[in-house]
């Protein structure tokens, strides 16, 4: 399982350097690594249901916030990966954008991530704002 690890990590870097290049480009297309059947759920605290957003409406919304944050930074702060097994694996990690020192936001991040046929796709996001 390291040499999954391993590999998978790898995956994941070229990941954060597509987002930061997308930050900076607005070029959002080798982020959209959703399965069919994705979808992201953002908490907004407290008691509230989150707000689902299937495939093709996180997409759209992606889009928008890298337009939106255009410029700014995207750090994946204190990220942990863990497989399930060869083909599942999940990753944790702070979220931070900023943007000329300030930070505009901050999210608790959790990543589902699958195998198909040799590629990693996202299943499933979980997001959730945390104080900064």
């Amino acid at each position: 399982m390291n040499r999954s690890l391993i590999e998978f990590t790898s995956m994941h870097d070229k990941f954060i350097e597509d987002w930061n290049a997308a930050m900076t480009s607005g070029d959002t297309t080798s982020l959209e690594r959703m399965a069919e059947d994705y979808y992201v759920a953002f908490f907004k605290g407290g008691s509230e249901r989150p707000v689902i957003f299937k495939r093709d409406e996180a997409i759209s919304g992606m889009r928008q916030s890298v337009k939106h944050f255009l410029g700014a930074e995207k750090k994946f702060n204190n990220r942990v990966i863990r497989l399930r097994d060869y083909e599942n694996a999940v990753v944790f990690y702070e979220q931070v954008i900023q943007k000329d020192e300030e930070v505009l936001a901050r999210l608790f991040t959790i990543e589902n991530w699958q195998n198909f046929d040799g590629e990693w796709m996202l299943v499933r996001e979980t997001e959730e704002p945390i104080g900064s």
